[in-house]
């Protein structure tokens, strides 16, 4: 048996496999733990691209694996936590209201099959990445100590993120690629800078910082995308 041929797959389905424990966690109501194996599914569904790539390997079926394996770390599971931060603060509105929150899902479910046939998204990404959206919705019930807390506690405000989570997800707005080929400080100045900025929130913020991180990484790329229009 050709191990290299399987092995990118096999990474795939640890990714899944972590997004199912995920979900188990996220009932339990432990939030961290789902969020750890939530960020350990992302790791895997990085490498498993990258082995593909190194032993050549790529092909339609690795390509719709990625695709399911994502869908439950990064579509069902951050839906299920909106859906739970919801349940928390809805004392007085509807009881269908919580069920709002896998508006996220279907958002990141829409994103990854338009995913799989936009050409454009090779090398840089076009509306927020599933991946990226999941670490900021699952980092939420994380950052209750923080100056932020009262507003993520509001339920208005959590169907805004909600709601808006979706539509980034797939907004036609162009995000810096985050590849770095070579150190080129001229080149990937932009690149370089949010990356040690993003280094030091998370050494600074902790969880808090990983919903700003996100936030900057959006707001970096519209400025971006204007100053090159500008440029243009």
């Amino acid at each position: 048996m050709n191990i290299k041929k399987h092995l990118p797959n096999f990474i795939t389905l640890l990714n899944l496999f972590c997004g199912c424990i995920a979900i188990v966690m996220v009932t339990d109501l432990k939030f961290d733990m789902a969020f750890y194996f939530v960020a350990l599914g992302i790791f895997f569904d990085f490498f498993d691209g990258f082995f593909a790539r190194k032993f050549n390997v790529a092909g339609p079926l690795g390509v719709q694996l990625d695709s399911l394996a994502d869908m439950v770390t990064s579509g069902v599971v951050p839906g299920y936590v909106m859906f739970c931060l919801l349940s928390f603060e809805n004392y007085s509105t509807s009881f269908l209201m919580p069920y709002l929150g896998f508006i996220i899902t279907l958002g990141a479910c829409y994103r990854l099959a338009n995913f799989n046939i936009d050409t454009r998204q090779s090398d840089s990404f076009i509306g927020l990445p599933t991946p990226a959206n999941t670490l900021f919705i699952m980092s939420l019930p994380l950052v209750t100590n923080s100056l932020i807390a009262p507003f993520i506690q509001n339920i208005w405000v959590l169907l805004a993120i909600t709601l808006v989570s979706a539509y980034v997800m797939n907004a036609d707005i162009p995000l810096f690629s985050l590849k770095i080929k070579n150190f080129s400080f001229q080149k990937y100045r932009l690149q370089i800078g949010f990356l040690i900025t993003s280094l030091l929130m998370i050494a600074t913020l902790q969880f808090l910082a990983v919903p700003l991180i996100i936030l900057t990484y959006v707001i970096l790329s519209v400025v971006n995308n204007f100053m090159v229009k500008k440029e243009l």
